[in-house]
This record gives structure tokens, C-alpha cells and sequence, in this order.
């Protein structure tokens, strides 16, 4: 049989030719693709997050930009020891293997100071008081303790050695000291110095 009767056999076939003729469309698709999605993502190629932490956005900028890096402004918050206006954290992290033109978001610092209402923690457990103090964006809290009829029972806040009245605004970098009941009334813990200055009176 000569090849022009092989051929005109095969053609002759019309279902064996479209499957091979989709056959091989489909393993040309999909070189494409893999092609072109090889270059858009731009395979093994990878830049590190530059350490920006403390600078300002505008000189941040110019190491961005020099390792093919945007960035974007997302929050700020108030950080003691960082000049305002200065960033305070990236996302992703400073150090981290990203793609070039990734767009890493920004944290500034506060450029004025932000304050927050003190809450009205009074007769609220320690772990309520204290959750409600940091909800209101207070990161330097202490505890105190002192004489009360109910264990881990908040009393008041303080800061600086002042009482701090509920709602009143105070920058959220400030100390507030959260004072809590001991367990023990004062008038019990007062007793046992009574008793001992009545025994050396009686002496």
C-alpha cells in the first residue's frame, strides 16, 4: 500500500482525526500557558523585605523602590521610642522572600499623640478590667493590689498616683495602674496591730 493510499485511508476517518488533532492543540494550550505563566510570576526570582523599621515613608521609599518593591499605608498606632511619622512594622516582615513588585504594607507611628477614654472597671474581675483596658488601646499596664473584701475584684485606675475617672481621655502611651482587691478588708488586716499595741500597753 503507497503512502497518498495511507493517507486517504486516514482521512477517511474523520473521528481518529479530530481526537488527534485536539490531542494535539491541547499539548500546545498547554505549553503556552505554562510559558507565559512562568514569566508573569517570574520563576525562582525573589527580592528580601528591606529593613525599614524607624524611617520615615519618604526615605523608606527609595529602598523600596531600589529592590522592586510598592508599598501601601495601611494603620497607625502610637509606639514609645519611635519618632512619629516613622514606620513600626511591614507585612510581610522585614527580611522575608517576596516576588518583585509584591506591595508591602506599612505601619506608621502616630504622628500626634492618640488617647483613649478610661473605662469604668469598677466591681468587673481582674481579666474583665484588664481586657477592657487594652480593647481602649492602653499597652503599659500595672497591677496593684490592695485591701479588699473580694478576691481579683477591680477597683480603680491609676496613673502618676491619681485616680482616674471613668470616660476621661489619657494618651494611650501613658502607665495606668490597675488596682485590685487583695481578698482581705482592711479593717481585718489592721486588727492583729491593734491587739499587739493593747498587749504592750497592758505590759
Amino acid at each position: 500500500m503507497s503512502t497518498k493510499d495511507t493517507y486517504q485511508r486516514f482521512i477517511r476517518m474523520p473521528i481518529l482525526f479530530h481526537l488527534s488533532a485536539v490531542v494535539l492543540l491541547f499539548f500546545i494550550l498547554a505549553a503556552i500557558v505554562l510559558q507565559l505563566l512562568n514569566v508573569y510570576t517570574k520563576h525562582n526570582q525573589a527580592v528580601i523585605v528591606p529593613d525599614v523599621k524607624g524611617l520615615q515613608i519618604e526615605d523608606a521609599a527609595v529602598f523600596f523602590r531600589n529592590n522592586d518593591l510598592r508599598y501601601q499605608i495601611i494603620d497607625s498606632i502610637y509606639s514609645r521610642g519611635v519618632p512619629p511619622g516613622a514606620i513600626v512594622e511591614t507585612l510581610p516582615a522585614v527580611g522575608s522572600k517576596v516576588k518583585n513588585k509584591r506591595i508591602i504594607s506599612v505601619t506608621l507611628n502616630a504622628k500626634g499623640v492618640q488617647r483613649a477614654e478610661i473605662p469604668d472597671v469598677a466591681d468587673l474581675s481582674y481579666r474583665q478590667a484588664y481586657a477592657l483596658i487594652q480593647a481602649q488601646g492602653f499597652t503599659y499596664i500595672e497591677t496593684k493590689y490592695v485591701p479588699g473584701r473580694y478576691r481579683d475584684l477591680a477597683i480603680k485606675v491609676e496613673s502618676n498616683g491619681r485616680t482616674l475617672k471613668p470616660g476621661e481621655l489619657i494618651p494611650v502611651s501613658a502607665t495606668l495602674v490597675l488596682n485590685v482587691s487583695d481578698g482581705v478588708p482592711e479593717q481585718n488586716s489592721k486588727a492583729p496591730e491593734t491587739e499587739q499595741s493593747e498587749t504592750i500597753e497592758e505590759n
